[in-house]
């Protein structure tokens, strides 16, 4: 049991990695945005340029998720096929079943579906007229058409979930600030699922209704706030406080916990941080820690709903057109009440998330951004291995006899290395012969299955790699 766990750990730290890919392409459109929107800048081909990054994420993710789980040095091949079947599977759905959203899990499940595929397929054996198709391009070919039957599996799941989510959406609507807390927890615990967007569809577009000057009818949360309704606007508000000072208070605390490439680190959170509080799209933050932290994920939810319950019981009522923003916030402050408290409550928010955020994260050592292990299926990298090096200078030698050892170029499914090891996986432990791996001068060699070696290098493991990658 201990060993699975482990193991799902470990593919989840990888998946986690992979998602930093689309998370950096979202501050910027994120940005784009909302700058060109209607009542800022009104500039429609900007706003599409940002636009189209939020409305493919999914595409995104499927393309993180197949370079996180494909075992191949050269990935194009299960990124084309990722690529080809996640749009097989939106149109699959669509043709089933339009009402269905799936999201960024879509992309998950495909990615990590197409992976599958090409690790198992890549070796298959076919007549010889199919060469061309075979080996790692086969993926091309099967994935997309398996994704056909994995979309009609979906069509059948996906509903039910959806359907019991918008009842439940219904019933919380009655149930004052405790309703509000379950919805501000729900809407950012379902984000990774993609079911947020049928979550919110009852609230901002149908709960309750309010009859304007003119006789028309509105019904919705953010419609009706957007329309003078004194009464809407309560259970909008938590996200002016979680968007515009909660997160950023979560990226000063995960900067501030980064042990390495702090430069980096403070880059991105930086980016990150003034995209939730300009925009009110937090994404880019909240996808940096989903993955790799869920804990401080489940915390951030708990902690919207909070966020919420407190608004409702202090009046504050706010709406807005596209997020929870300084800009929205800004435009809408004359149409709702005790908005002014927004500021002490996000004060309050901020320094919650921080000091909340930095103590979990030092407490259970939660791999955030900066915060990495070089590798994760061995112990502890010590300060000799970082320092040690190897006493034959030959790299390229010594290249050719690690590949030797290990059975030849043909026998390594997948390498890669960190901050001293190469790391190994083979197909045939038989045909390695670690012992004169170790009697090259390398610092030592750990076996940690069958198939999978770790080789200690030192500080010139970059330098045998890239002699290894001329062999292979």
């Amino acid at each position: 049991m201990k060993a699975a766990l482990n193991s799902f750990k470990k593919k989840l730290a990888q998946l986690g990695r992979s998602m930093l890919v689309p998370v950096t392409a979202m501050p910027v459109a994120g940005i784009l945005s909302r700058i060109a929107s209607p009542d800022m800048l009104n500039i429609p081909l900007l706003k599409s340029a940002g636009d189209i990054v939020f409305g493919n994420m999914d595409i995104l993710f499927a393309l993180g998720a197949v370079v996180a789980f494909a075992k191949a040095k050269d990935k194009v091949s299960p990124m084309v096929a990722s690529l080809l079947s996640i749009l097989v599977l939106k149109s699959t759905l669509a043709a089933l079943d339009e009402t269905i959203s799936m999201g960024i899990f879509a992309g998950i499940i495909v990615g990590c579906f197409t992976a599958w595929i090409f690790n198992h397929s890549k070796d298959w054996k076919t007549p010889k007229i199919f060469d061309f198709f075979t080996g790692e391009k086969f993926v091309i070919t099967l994935a997309p058409i398996a994704t056909v039957g994995l979309g009609y599996v979906l069509s059948f799941i996906w509903p039910p979930i959806q359907m019991v989510l918008d009842g439940f959406a219904i019933g919380i609507a009655k149930l004052g600030a405790v309703g509000v807390f379950i919805f501000g927890f729900l809407n950012r615990l379902l984000i990774p699922v993609g079911l947020h967007h049928v979550f919110n569809s009852y609230i901002y577009f149908n709960l309750g209704s309010y009859t304007q000057a003119d006789g028309t009818v509105v019904t919705g949360e953010m419609t009706r706030f957007l329309a003078g309704d004194p009464t809407a606007g309560l259970f909008l508000s938590m996200f002016f406080v979680v968007m515009m000072f909660g997160l950023p208070g979560a990226a000063l605390a995960m900067y501030k916990c980064a042990k390495k490439r702090k430069s980096e680190v403070k880059g991105l959170m930086t980016s990150s941080a003034i995209t939730s509080f300009v925009t009110g799209i937090t994404e880019p933050l909240e996808f940096s820690f989903m993955f790799v932290a869920p804990q401080l994920y489940v915390v951030h939810a708990l902690y919207t709903g909070l966020a919420g319950a407190v608004c409702y019981l202090l009046g504050i009522r706010i709406g807005f057109s596209s997020g929870g923003n300084i800009i929205d916030l800004v435009l809408n402050w004359g149409l709702g009440s005790n908005v002014i408290l927004i500021i002490p409550v996000g004060i309050a928010f901020f320094a919650l998330y921080y000091f909340t955020f930095r103590f979990l994260i030092v407490k259970y050592n939660l791999k955030t951004l900066g915060r990495e292990d070089d590798f994760i299926d061995s112990e502890e990298i010590t300060e000799e291995e970082k320092n040690a090096t190897l006493s034959n200078k030959n790299y390229a030698y010594i290249a050719k006899k690690i590949v030797e050892n290990l059975g030849g170029a043909a026998n390594i499914e997948n390498i890669g290395h960190c901050m001293t090891r190469l790391r190994v996986e083979t197909k045939d432990a038989s045909l390695m012969n670690l012992e004169k791996i170790k009697q090259m001068g390398v610092k030592g060699v750990i076996t940690l299955s069958d198939t999978s070696v770790q080789i200690i290098i030192g500080s010139e493991v970059q330098q045998v790699m890239a002699e290894i990658e001329q062999i292979i």
